[in-house]
């Protein structure tokens, strides 16, 4: 990607510490635009789940790619924090914004596979719901009245899935779909405003956490495809980047509003490829798996 298609624009993307944060972070930045990048964990301190990625180092590589990255370390659990955040988004870009992702994540150690709604921790399983849910809210109700006042602009959620089916764990699924219904709120909100709220998700995601779970690097990936044959469908956070920019940068983005896009299908549409010039489908290909699984 070489056109600044978003030159002159400005971006905040909260939770751009690592995974689909970053990748959308520094393809923003690719663009052109400036980019806040908000999260909690700096290089003067650790992640709350241990992880090495910090904001401090997505903001450099989104000026190193062609934008302008800004770090501030933000909880958007707190409102107060977040307020603080829009403010001063306010006053150094003379009141523009003109695209929010939501990011907001962080619930990986937090999520136990297998175990039912009933098991576990409730009070853990609230506060998931509370660090994945409400920091959606609480983001975009600070910063839709910047884009409305401009009659312009574009707040993105990021989920997993673009279905309603079951997602395999219970908390896990309400967040998910939870992130794609609050597009389809926004949107009705919106819509008589200018600005366009939508749903986006990745396939299946060659993050940094998922790299290493599979012990491999970006350079010999498809090493892993011995433990996990559906890896080779497998996508970096960049591809979702590039589907959002290729959004953010299309005139008649509202036709879009209040659904869920899916990197592949917006890749059918734009054309864009991932950074190693591969155009994965995961959606296409899992298809193809629960189509052989039916037939035994």
């Amino acid at each position: 990607m070489t056109t600044k298609t978003l030159a002159g624009k400005v971006a905040l993307v909260a939770g751009a510490t690592r995974g689909c944060g970053r990748g959308i972070a520094v393809s923003l930045g690719e663009a052109g635009a400036t980019v806040y990048c908000t999260g909690r964990t700096t290089r003067t301190q650790r992640s709350p789940i241990d992880r090495a990625e910090t904001i401090d180092d997505t903001a450099e590589m989104v000026t190193a790619a062609g934008g302008q990255g800004i770090a501030i370390q933000v909880d958007h659990s707190d409102s107060a924090q977040v307020q603080a955040l829009i403010q001063r988004i306010d006053a150094e870009q003379a009141g523009q914004l003109d695209i929010v992702v939501n990011d907001i994540w962080g619930g990986e150690t937090a999520v136990i596979w297998g175990q039912k709604f009933w098991e576990g921790d409730i009070h853990k399983n609230l506060n998931l719901l509370h660090n994945s849910i409400d920091t959606h809210l609480i983001t975009s109700f600070y910063a839709a009245p910047l884009l409305i006042a401009r009659g312009q602009g574009l707040i993105i959620e990021v989920t997993d899935g673009d279905t309603l089916n079951y997602r395999g764990h219970s908390i896990y699924d309400l967040i998910k779909t939870s992130v794609m219904r609050i597009a389809v709120g926004m949107h009705e909100d919106l819509k008589d405003h200018g600005v366009t709220a939508l749903a986006v998700t990745p396939g299946f995601l060659r993050s940094e956490q998922m790299l290493d779970h599979f012990g491999v690097a970006e350079e010999n990936w498809r090493d892993a495809i011995a433990k996990e044959p559906h890896y080779s469908e497998s996508e970096t956070p960049y591809y979702l980047g590039r589907g959002i920019v290729a959004l953010a940068s299309d005139p008649n983005v509202a036709q879009k509003a209040g659904k869920t896009w899916a990197s592949w299908t917006l890749m059918e549409e734009y054309g864009f490829f991932d950074v190693d010039g591969r155009q994965p489908n995961w959606g296409a290909f899992y298809a193809k798996v629960l189509e052989q699984a039916a037939q035994g």
